[in-house]
C-alpha cells in the first residue's frame, strides 16, 4: 500500500530554518510504481517553519549553473527539485541517469530520480536539499566543491572505473540487461544461460592459462619471436650487477621493467646512462610482488611513438598514439603552475567520462625534469612545449590520440596475427614506431608487450581525434541483438508454489531438458526441487537470473513487492494479472514488444497482444487460460 499521510515522526530530517522536509528516502532495485527503471524515491514537502522564495527564483539561481533551465518551465517547488537532482545526477560526467517523475498527494510530492549507485544518489539528494536552502536564506553555496566530493565518491563505486561504466552504458543502449554481483565482484550481461559475466575487458570465457601468460613479459616475447614479429632485443636479469653486463651485449638505450607486471609499473624507458639504470632497476625490483623472486628485463629502447592497438575477439577494432603529460610555457609561469592549470580544466577532471586524467607530480617527474635540466619552479619561456615524463601512462596524465585511420594494413595483420593465437576477448598489444601508417616490414617497429584486459576508454573518448565505439564491437561478441541475452521471462502478480509446480510441469513435457526457475512468496524452485528462500524477494530472483544453466523464469510481483523494492528484471514475454490492482498493472507495461498479457478481473477475461485486446467471460479455470498461453509463448 502506498503510503499518502504523514505523520510528524516522520518529519524528522527538516530543521527549524528549512523551507523544504525530505523523507522516506528509499532505493528500487529496477521498475517500481514511480519510474520504469532503477530510482531513488523520496517525499518532498514545504514546512511551516520558513517561507519558500517563489519557484522562478530557484530556477534562476539553479539556470546561472544549469542554463539550459532558463527554456524550462516548472509546475510547483517538487517539479523544480526533481529536474534539479536528476540534472545534478549527471555528475557532469555526462553520466546516462537522466529520467524522473513527481506524483502528487495531498500533503507531499513523491519524488522518483533515476539511479545507478543509490549512496552517491542518496547524498546527491541532501546536497541539493541544502543548495535549495542556502538559496531561501540568500546565501552562497559552493555546489561545485560538492559535485565533486560526489564525482569521487561515484568513482569509488563498483560503476565508476571508466571501462566498467563505458561497457554499462553500452550493455544500456543496446538492451543488454546487466547487474552487479556482489559476492562475486564481477559484472553479468544477460540473463540465465544466455549470460556472461566480467570485470572490466575481462571476460569468463577467456582463457585464464592465456591471460596469466601475457603477464609473463618474457615468455611472451620468446612466443612472438618465434612467430617471426618485430620485439626489441633484451635479457632477463635478478641483480644491478647483471644488468650492467646486458647492457655492455644491448647497449643504450635500454628500457627496464619487471618480467611479471601490468599497466606499465615499475617500467622506465630511454635509459641512458648506469646511473639512471641502476635507479630504473630499483624501481623495478619494487614492483615485483613479494612471494615471487626478483626477475627484471633490461632490453632495447626503441625510438618512436608509444601505441597501443587493440583487438577484441582476434580482430584490430582501434589503435591510439599515447603521449607522455606535458605543459607550454606562456614565460611567466612555473611549470608547477603550469601543472595546476592544466588539472583544472575539463577535460582532466579525472572522472569515468573524462578523456585525460590529472597530471600526477612524482619521483618520476622530478627525475625526468632534472635530466631536462629543469624542476618544477622552472619558468618556461613562452611556447616551449616539455613532456614530464618518459612514459607515456595515461593514468598519471598522458595523452591520447585516435589513430585508427592512419594504421597500415600490414600492421592491422600483425595485430590479428598476434591476438589470434590467444582466447582473449580483447588484447592490447603496445608497439614502437616513427609511423604508424608504414608497414612493421619495413624496420624501426616493435612489440613492446602485449597486454589481457587493457583499458579501452582511450579508445572511447580520445583527447584528441575521433571516438571508437569499442564496447559495442566487446558486448556483440557475446550478443548479436538484445534478444540473445535473455531467457523467457513470465510473471504473474498473484501465484503459489502449487501453480508453479503446475506451470513447471506442463512447459518440461514440451521441454524435458530445460531448466526451470520459479520464486513466488511461498519458496524458490528449481524445475521440481525447492531451495532456500532468502528475505530479500529479488535477491531470490536475482540467484534464478545468475544461474547459468536457466531456461526460463516464472515470477511473482505482487504490490507489496513492486512497492517495497521494485522488479529486479527488465521486460516480460508473457504476464499473467489476477485481478490486479492498479500499481500490479505497471506488470503489463514493462514487456516487449511481442509479449502477451492476460488479465483476469471477476468472471471477464482480456488478452493483449500486438495490439489487439480481446475480451471474453472466463468459462473455464484461470489456470487453463494461461497454460494456453505459457503453450503459445513457448511452442
Amino acid at each position: 500500500m502506498v503510503v499518502d499521510r504523514i505523520s510528524e515522526l516522520n518529519r524528522v530530517n527538516a530543521r527549524k530554518t528549512d523551507a523544504f522536509d525530505i523523507f522516506n528516502i528509499r532505493a528500487y532495485v529496477g521498475a517500481n510504481p514511480y519510474l520504469s527503471m532503477a530510482a531513488i524515491v523520496f517525499d518532498f514537502t514545504l514546512t511551516k517553519n520558513q517561507n519558500a522564495l517563489p519557484v522562478e527564483q530557484y530556477a534562476k539561481i539553479v539556470s546561472d549553473r544549469y542554463p539550459d533551465f532558463r527554456e524550462k518551465t516548472f509546475t510547483s517547488h517538487a517539479d523544480l527539485f526533481a529536474q534539479t537532482v536528476a540534472k545534478v545526477s549527471a555528475l557532469e560526467m555526462d553520466l546516462h541517469l537522466q529520467h524522473w517523475s513527481v506524483t502528487a498527494y495531498p500533503q507531499f510530492d513523491r519524488i522518483a530520480v533515476e539511479t545507478l549507485h543509490a549512496r552517491t544518489s542518496r547524498e546527491l539528494i541532501f546536497s541539493v536539499w541544502d543548495w535549495f536552502e542556502a538559496m531561501t536564506q540568500g546565501q552562497d553555496f559552493a555546489i561545485a566543491n560538492h559535485i565533486e566530493v560526489l564525482q569521487a565518491q561515484f568513482r569509488r563505486s563498483v560503476y565508476g572505473g571508466p571501462t566498467v561504466y563505458a561497457l554499462l552504458k553500452s550493455a544500456r543502449e543496446l538492451g543488454i540487461p546487466t547487474f552487479y554481483l556482489w559476492d562475486e565482484g564481477l559484472m553479468q550481461y544477460g540473463y540465465g544461460r544466455k549470460q556472461v559475466r566480467g570485470i572490466a575487458t575481462t571476460f569468463e570465457r577467456d582463457s585464464h592459462l592465456d591471460s596469466d601468460f601475457t603477464t609473463r613479459k618474457d615468455d611472451c616475447k620468446a612466443f612472438l619471436q618465434t612467430l617471426g614479429f618485430p620485439v626489441p632485443k633484451g635479457r632477463i636479469v635478478s641483480s644491478f650487477n647483471e644488468a650492467l653486463n646486458a647492457v655492455d651485449r644491448i647497449g643504450y638505450p635500454v628500457a627496464v621493467k619487471p618480467v611479471v607486471g601490468h599497466k606499465g609499473i615499475g617500467v622506465t624507458a630511454n635509459i641512458q646512462s648506469d646511473e639512471d639504470l641502476e635507479a630504473a632497476f630499483d624501481r623495478a625490483v619494487e614492483a615485483v610482488e613479494p612471494e615471487q623472486s626478483i626477475r627484471i628485463i633490461i632490453e632495447q629502447s626503441i625510438e618512436g611513438d608509444d601505441f597501443r592497438l587493440l583487438c577484441v575477439d582476434g580482430k584490430f577494432i582501434a589503435a591510439t598514439k599515447r603521449e607522455p603529460a606535458s605543459v607550454v610555457g606562456d614565460g611567466m609561469s612555473t611549470i608547477e603552475e603550469l601543472i595546476n592549470r592544466a588539472n583544472r580544466s575539463p577535460e582532466r577532471s579525472d572522472t569515468p567520462t573524462s578523456p585525460m586524467g590529472k597530471i600526477h607530480v612524482d619521483d618520476a617527474m622530478h627525475r625526468y625534469l632534472a635530466e631536462q635540466d629543469l624542476s618544477i619552479e622552472t619558468v618556461l619561456e613562452r611556447d616551449r612545449t616539455i613532456f614530464l615524463r618518459k612514459v607515456a601512462n595515461l593514468s598519471a596524465g598522458g595523452l591520447s590520440i585516435d589513430a585508427t585511420p592512419n594504421i597500415h594494413p600490414d600492421n592491422i595483420v600483425l595485430a590479428q596475427d598476434v591476438a589470434q593465437h590467444f582466447r582473449l576477448t580483447c588484447l592490447g598489444i603496445d608497439i614502437m614506431t616513427r609511423d604508424l601508417s608504414r608497414s612493421w616490414k619495413e624496420g624501426n617497429f616493435a612489440i613492446i608487450e602485449i597486454n589481457a584486459a587493457p583499458g579501452i576508454f582511450m579508445h572511447l573518448k580520445p583527447a584528441i581525434g575521433n571516438r571508437v565505439d569499442v564496447t559495442s564491437h566487446i558486448l556483440k561478441t557475446f550478443f548479436h541483438s538484445s534478444a540473445e541475452a535473455r531467457i523467457p521471462i513470465i510473471t504473474f502478480n498473484r501465484v503459489t508454489l502449487s501453480d508453479l509446480q503446475t506451470a513447471i510441469a506442463y512447459i518440461l513435457r514440451h521441454y524435458p531438458h530445460w531448466t526451470i526457475g520459479a520464486a513466488c512468496q511461498d519458496g524458490i524452485l528449481i524445475n521440481h526441487s525447492e531451495k532456500p528462500l532468502h528475505p530479500d524477494y529479488n535477491t531470490n530472483i536475482q540467484n534464478l537470473l545468475r544461474n547459468p544453466k536457466l531456461d526460463l523464469l516464472i515470477a511473482e510481483y505482487p504490490e507489496s513487492i513492486l512497492d517495497r523494492s521494485g522488479m529486479f528484471y527488465e521486460k516480460s514475454n508473457l504476464v499473467v494479472l489476477n485481478d490486479p490492482t492498479e500499481i500490479e498493472m505497471m506488470l503489463a507495461k514493462n514487456i516487449f514488444e511481442d509479449a502477451k498479457v492476460v488479465i483476469k478481473q471477476g468472471s471477464k477475461v482480456s488478452t493483449q497482444y500486438q495490439g489487439l485486446i480481446e475480451q471474453y467471460a472466463l468459462s473455464e479455470s484461470f489456470d487453463q487460460v494461461y497454460l494456453e498461453a505459457i503453450a503459445a509463448m513457448i511452442l
